[in-house]
């Protein structure tokens, strides 16, 4: 869940689907080959229970329109393909359970959850959302034309490079939604061309909206193969006119013809060029190449479940690998001693050492330097630490960084997973270097989507 997995400036494309591990194996576009499959098969939603087609709307104009409580209802067929909720999901297929009643959502992936770790520990009942639409605090479009000369603004097709045209997404924050329809609304007039990745030829590549859940600031990233935008004060007083909560506007400059969505330079066009938010009772700096959890909602949830599992008492050493921002330590430290973030990332670190002093925090340091071999040297000379949270990519763990955590021998060990899969098979090995784990609670933190987050206490085995 940390910065490697947005990989900042290299990000993929297909944003939607990404950060998470896919415990239902499907297949969630073109870059998603490395989610793994819990079942070995696919869970399709016929299987997993009746879907539901006839959600109403709520009575509270302030939250989604979608009902989660809404009854099961059989979806029908319009031609050859079942109707949606969402008039996209035939082609997107980054929300595999958007016909899928939440309730019956949360079951199947605690189910798959407990198929998979029961036999290694207790495993809680899954924590959901109370609202699981409209949660995502950043929103991505890839921009392009049609055959018939449209503008087009969305995401690719799964398994293609063929843009569907999302003028609003049932799991993205409503406002930047309706900035990026803006955005794409005001082109013509200033005569700025969208990108032909197959040609070379256009400015406008792609659009981020980053929101701040708690202050509600707004940071616009667009992203350009030139950093010169035609009329760029007039554009940007367009666009504040239209929406005047945008707090910031930056110019990434990515010209190369890759897949990735930021290149490394930023130019501010208006307000300071990052946005802050409130996460845990912490202040954080976000700017345009930062990681923050898309789904903050549900990262407190996460964040302070961990801090419970560690069983902080105030004279602990701390160590937080794969630290990214500094997020999980510096809710950690109001209750340890001391605590140590590593993070490879250099730009991750700077963000980390702005976001303790932010925060005035004295009892927390960071080191640029790979987690595994900083925890051995530090046990090389002697030194010890009492708990170690670790949070990798998808991909899990390493058997290399888990010997270092072992060498360095924390009394417990806090695991978060975005992906089960990985996360038993690191658990099959920590079993085997002398720790065992305890309790388990997996966390809905992707709603309508089969991926799903855990957070897993292990101690060791005396």
């Amino acid at each position: 869940m940390q910065d490697k997995k947005d990989n900042k400036s290299k990000q993929n494309v297909n944003i939607k689907n990404k950060n998470t591990g896919n415990i239902n194996g499907k297949n969630n576009g073109a870059k998603n080959a490395g989610k793994q499959n819990v079942n070995g098969k696919n869970n399709s939603l016929k299987s997993a229970g009746k879907q539901n087609v006839n959600g109403k709307n709520s009575s509270s104009k302030n939250t989604s329109k979608q009902n989660i409580n809404a009854k099961n209802g059989n979806s029908k067929k319009v031609g050859n393909h079942k109707s949606s909720i969402c008039p996209y999901s035939n082609k997107c297929g980054g929300c595999e359970y958007i016909d899928m009643p939440y309730k019956e959502q949360l079951k199947l992936k605690e189910k798959q959850v407990r198929k998979l770790l029961n036999k290694h520990c207790e495993v809680k009942p899954i924590i959901g959302m109370d609202n699981p639409f409209n949660y995502r605090n950043k929103v991505h479009a890839v921009l392009g034309r049609s055959r018939q000369g449209e503008i087009l603004s969305g995401i690719y097709e799964r398994n293609s490079h063929r843009i569907i045209n999302v003028e609003n997404c049932m799991i993205e924050n409503r406002n930047a939604d309706e900035i990026i329809q803006s955005i794409k609304g005001l082109l013509k007039s200033f005569k700025i061309k969208v990108y032909d990745e197959d040609t070379g030829y256009g400015l406008l590549r792609h659009i981020l909206v980053r929101t701040g859940h708690k202050t509600g600031e707004v940071m616009v990233i667009l992203v350009l193969v030139s950093p010169i935008l035609p009329s760029k004060n007039n554009f940007v007083k367009a666009l504040r006119k239209l929406h005047p909560k945008i707090s910031t506007v930056v110019i990434n400059v990515n010209d190369k013809k890759t897949s990735m969505v930021l290149g490394k330079r930023d130019i501010v066009l208006y307000g300071k060029g990052y946005i802050e938010d409130v996460l845990c009772g912490n202040r954080y700096r976000i700017s345009p190449q930062s990681f923050y959890q898309i789904n903050p909602v549900q990262t407190e949830v996460l964040y302070n479940k961990a801090i419970k599992l560690a069983g902080l008492i105030g004279n602990e050493t701390v160590i937080d690998a794969y630290c990214g921002i500094g997020t999980i330590g510096i809710t950690a430290s109001s209750k340890a001693k001391e605590v140590i973030g590593v993070e490879l990332n250099p730009d991750a670190v700077k963000d980390a050492f702005n976001n303790a002093k932010i925060n005035e925090i004295k009892n927390i340091k960071f080191t640029c330097d790979d987690a595994g071999k900083f925890m051995v040297k530090m046990a090389d000379n002697g030194m010890m630490a009492d708990v170690v949270f670790m949070d990798p990519p998808r991909s899990g763990s390493t058997e290399e960084f888990i010997d270092a955590v072992v060498k360095l021998s924390p009394d417990r060990v806090v695991y978060i997973s975005c992906n089960p899969v990985t996360l038993e098979r690191d658990l099959c090995y920590f079993e085997k270097c002398g720790y065992r784990a305890v309790v388990d609670y997996p966390v809905d933190m992707f709603a309508m989507t089969g991926h799903c987050e855990n957070v897993c206490l292990l101690s060791k085995k005396y």
